[in-house]
């Protein structure tokens, strides 16, 4: 089967290796143009780009579907297109080129979480399952015909990045399956069936945390948002990002004075209000609308990603220490 692929990020390179090792002649690897990156904003190819060199593939560079690049890849006699998180609207003009049409992998269980940040808004929701789908592409945002399916438990503490990095081969597998079913007319699409949940991107200003949330809903925007764009808070005015947190599933308040046994075998954990940090032994700990949670890793502005603890014991010296 001859065959474009189109992606962009990382995630998508192990969807392109994996059509390569399985045999299928890559015609072309469509992703967008050279973009800024890192503090200094120089310019460098896509990951996708950058894989596609070093398989020795041709690689054809577009933001947007031009009539010339529909025309030009008109004249790549193409069985299919496989599609995982190109960044861009394929026109009909361009959908119509492909005999089987474009094959998208999507990183959810359609028609959950239809749109560009599917696997931010499962954690974001804490769905118990997530998973990939490959279907057919069409003029509708993520609403084509299903031809695989693939799950996976979705754990609490997992971050998105840790998410998508499994899902990435995990769907390339299955990437490899549906195209290969087609050429062998082995497999076919199926209407896709549900209530359908958007997924749109999430903004720096969705990344902030609300401390006045529950514990649990602190855990997952902190983790939905990681590593992009990457949960922060404010102190003093002055922003800081904030690594994964741990809920404290126990809390008890220890009065002052107080004795017993019931006080003595129970974790000595304050009451804190919403964003106020304490430090208990090895733990930094910040309030929240119910349990406090524990602060693993944060990145004042300027300075690196560091530990909590060591940044908590250097700031204990401007006195009481309240997120906003």
């Amino acid at each position: 089967m001859r065959i474009l692929f189109a992606g962009t990020p990382e995630v998508a390179v192990p969807s392109l290796r994996a059509l390569v090792e399985a045999g299928f002649d890559v015609a072309a690897v469509l992703t967008r143009v050279d973009a800024p990156v890192g503090r200094k904003r120089i310019l460098a190819p896509s990951p996708v780009a950058a894989a596609a060199d070093a398989l020795g593939l041709p690689v054809l560079k577009a933001n947007r579907f031009t009539p010339e690049l529909i025309t030009h890849l008109g004249t790549l006699g193409l069985d299919a297109a496989a599609i995982v998180a190109y960044g861009g609207i394929v026109p009909p003009a361009g959908l119509a080129v492909p005999a089987h049409g474009w094959i998208n992998l999507h990183f959810s269980v359609l028609p959950a979480w239809r749109g560009a940040a599917p696997v931010q808004h499962a954690v974001l929701a804490g769905d118990d399952v997530t998973g990939a789908t490959t279907f057919r592409l069409e003029e509708g945002l993520d609403t084509g015909p299903v031809f695989g399916v693939m799950t996976e438990t979705l754990e609490p503490s997992a971050t998105s990045g840790e998410v998508l990095e499994r899902l990435s081969h995990s769907g390339a597998v299955l990437l490899v399956q549906t195209l290969s079913g087609i050429d062998a007319g082995r497999v076919t699409a199926t209407p896709q069936t549900g209530e359908p949940s958007l997924a749109p991107k999430l903004t720096i200003d969705d990344a902030r945390v609300e401390w006045t949330q529950p514990a649990v809903a602190v855990r997952r925007r902190v983790n939905a948002v990681t590593p992009e764009p990457g949960a922060w808070t404010t102190l003093g005015g002055q922003r800081l990002k904030l690594g994964p947190v741990t809920p404290v599933t126990t809390v008890t308040t220890v009065s002052p004075g107080e004795s017993g046994e019931a006080a003595a075998d129970a974790p000595a954990r304050p009451h804190l209000e919403p964003g106020e940090l304490r430090v208990l032994g090895r733990e930094v700990l910040v309030g929240t609308g119910t349990d406090p949670v524990v602060l693993g890793t944060l990145q004042p502005a300027g300075k690196k990603m560091m530990s909590a603890l060591d940044w908590a014991r250097g700031a204990a010296t401007r006195g009481e220490l309240v997120f906003e």
